[in-house]
């Protein structure tokens, strides 16, 4: 199948080039062009326009920042709709609502384009090495068809229903990742006021009971002074917006999810929405007046 990939952000410039590896005839897109130099140097083709992305591919995968995003990429002039064709496959691996992907589904159905909602995890590091967690809502004969492109961004495929499921898996997850960043920063905290090691501090959270993905990832770039993203604080404090969205719905209590929706908002609004989610720390230093280390 030939493959269009639209946005070449943190995430999906290394997306779509283990897809490229992955051997499969691939086009790009990417509203900043200064992004495709990597895939024009590799002759990969890059198109003007989404419309000329759907209109050479099989299979269009999305993976820009919100919902907003994928409705501007796919409906307005010179998108994916323009350039769809009977039995084109779009993909948004991006991460907003099952309201949203079932709104966008219906869209496309009227085109005859089947659509997979299809958010990954696994952050900057997890694209890059191929190994994201990806979680997909759709047929399942599509999903069937799709699955070996999947395979060569991750290592774990979930199918996880009709669509509206992957959005739904990825807000789940979400709330994990929020608590766990809370968690982190929380510790590493009271870790600075008791004068701990904090070499000595990461060594027990990374190997015994709390031991997880964020502290691992997050912790030993907050020890160098570092809060690039791998993921950005603002795409996380989007994600837990929707995920409190779904909640209220069905009015399900998520009381710490509620709490850090709004510390997440807060350390936005100091000025680090766009570094990575271990700059919720710089909320607590402002308000203990301390710095990280």
């Amino acid at each position: 199948m030939k493959v269009g990939f639209i946005g070449l952000g943190i995430m999906g410039s290394s997306m779509a080039y283990n897809v490229f590896k992955g051997g499969y005839d691939l086009i790009v897109y990417n509203r900043t062009e200064s992004k495709t130099k990597i895939f024009r140097e590799a002759g990969v083709p890059v198109a003007k326009t989404p419309k000329e992305v759907a209109e050479k591919s099989d299979v269009v995968i999305l993976m820009v920042t919100d919902a907003p995003d994928v409705e501007n990429v796919l409906f307005t002039k010179n998108g994916v709709a323009e350039g769809a064709h009977e039995g084109l496959i779009v993909v948004d691996m991006s991460t907003n609502s099952p309201e949203f992907a079932e709104k966008f589904a219906n869209m496309l159905a009227k085109l005859k384009v089947e659509f997979l909602d299809a958010p990954v995890t696994g952050g900057d590091v997890g694209a890059r090495e191929g190994r994201l967690t990806i979680m997909v809502g759709g047929k399942k004969e599509i999903f069937e068809k799709v699955k070996p492109i999947f395979e060569t961004m991750g290592k774990m495929i979930i199918y996880a229903g009709p669509v509206g499921s992957g959005q739904k898996m990825k807000l789940v997850n979400q709330i994990a990742v929020a608590l766990s960043d809370l968690a982190m920063i929380e510790a590493i905290e009271l870790a600075k006021f008791f004068n701990l090691d904090i070499e000595q501090v990461y060594k027990v959270l990374s190997t015994g009971g709390a031991r997880s993905f964020t502290i691992e990832s997050y912790m030993p770039r907050l020890m160098k002074g570092d809060l690039e993203p791998g993921f950005k604080l603002s795409h996380l404090r989007k994600d837990i917006g929707y995920a409190l969205e779904e909640a209220k719905k069905e009015k399900v209590p998520l009381f710490a999810t509620s709490l850090t929706y709004q510390m997440l908002v807060s350390t936005e609004n100091l000025g680090y929405g766009e570094k990575g989610i271990q700059a919720l720390i710089k909320l607590y230093e402002t308000l203990t007046k301390t710095q990280q280390f």
